[in-house]
C-alpha cells in the first residue's frame, strides 16, 4: 500500500516481491521512492505493508 508521493500515481496496491525497505516505482521519466513503515494497512485485499514516499528521481534525458 503506497502513501504519499503524486496523486497522479495510477496504483496504490501494488506487488512487492521481494518485500524489502525500500521501494521504486516508474513514473513521468522518473522513479519514485517509498520506504517501508512497518504500519500495515486495512484493504479489500486484506492487511498490507504500508510504504510511504520519501523522494523522486528524474532519469536523465
Amino acid at each position: 500500500m503506497l502513501e504519499g508521493g503524486p496523486e497522479e500515481l495510477p496504483e496504490r496496491i501494488v506487488p512487492i516481491d521481494p518485500p524489502g525497505t525500500e521501494l521504486k516505482i516508474p513514473f513521468r521519466n522518473g522513479y519514485e521512492h517509498f520506504r517501508a513503515t512497518g504500519r500495515q494497512q486495512d484493504t479489500t485485499e486484506g492487511a498490507l505493508p504500508v510504504y510511504e514516499w520519501w523522494e523522486r528521481t528524474e532519469l536523465p534525458g
